[in-house]
């Protein structure tokens, strides 16, 4: 496709004798939101890990912008505009929140320097609603706050393709809300979006496409609402209570 910006070509992994991912086959197109799911283990952290270069795929290939990048090194993967959080924020905790996301500027993104990198940086700290505590220590952060901070720290270095792992885990319901706005604001920036998400209504509200994985294969790959109501899906994941309870909620 002319905006194909991501794809997987029958990338596998396996760790000794478990197939932590399985012959996986899609792509990603420039500024959407594309939901991945699953249950636990299924391999959806592990595939994000194949992506930027934490691991190194058994067999398959990643290719970016039309580039081969399946060998590179998460430094690597970064620098070229592949970005992503983790479920578990870890800032650096006597940093101030101004310096964290500078910190990511000069890591990933272009600055000429300390100053420029902490000029970006206020820049993303406005973006996510962090700009009027820039200079108090990380280390003070609430959750909520912690994973806006995430999200300031990965737009500081200029990323093409943002993976984000369970963004609203820990969050309540206006959190989530809140967190919903700025990946739909970052996605009408043109960055492309991988979330990994358990809560489905979340999952159904931003996405506008489903990936499923189940025992590391891909299962399913289409418009949520096909997605949820492929019986392979309900079968391996949903189950046919919760699948009819979205179906009542208006969201299959």
């Amino acid at each position: 496709m002319s905006n194909e910006i991501l794809r997987l070509e029958a990338v596998s992994k396996a760790f000794g004798g478990i197939r932590a991912v399985n012959d996986v086959s899609f792509d990603l197109r420039q500024g959407e939101i594309v939901g991945l799911i699953g249950p636990n283990g299924a391999g959806k952290t592990t595939l994000v890990n194949l992506i930027t270069g934490v691991h190194r795929p058994s067999s398959g290939k990643v290719i970016f912008q039309g580039d081969d990048v399946t060998r590179q090194k998460p430094y690597m993967a970064a620098r070229s505009g592949l970005a992503r959080t983790f479920q578990i924020v870890q800032p650096f905790p006597e940093m101030s929140v101004l310096d964290n996301v500078a910190a990511g500027a000069l890591f990933g993104g272009d600055p000429e320097g300390l100053t420029e990198a902490r000029e970006h940086a206020r820049e993303h700290l406005a973006f996510v609603g962090l700009d009027k505590i820039a200079d108090q220590p990380a280390s003070a952060l609430t959750l909520p706050n912690r994973k806006r901070l995430e999200l300031a720290k990965s737009l500081a270095m200029s990323p093409k393709v943002l993976m984000l792992d369970e963004v609203n885990a820990g969050l309540n319901t206006g959190e989530i809300d809140a967190a919903l706005d700025l990946i739909r604001a970052i996605s009408d920036r043109g960055i492309t979006i991988l979330i990994i998400e358990h809560l489905m209504k979340v999952v159904m509200t931003v996405s506008q496409r489903l990936l499923v994985l189940h025992h590391g294969a891909l299962i399913a790959d289409g418009e949520p609402t096909a997605v949820v109501n492929d019986e392979r899906v309900v079968e391996a994941y949903l189950g046919e209570k919760f699948a009819k309870r979205l179906k009542e909620a208006g969201h299959a």
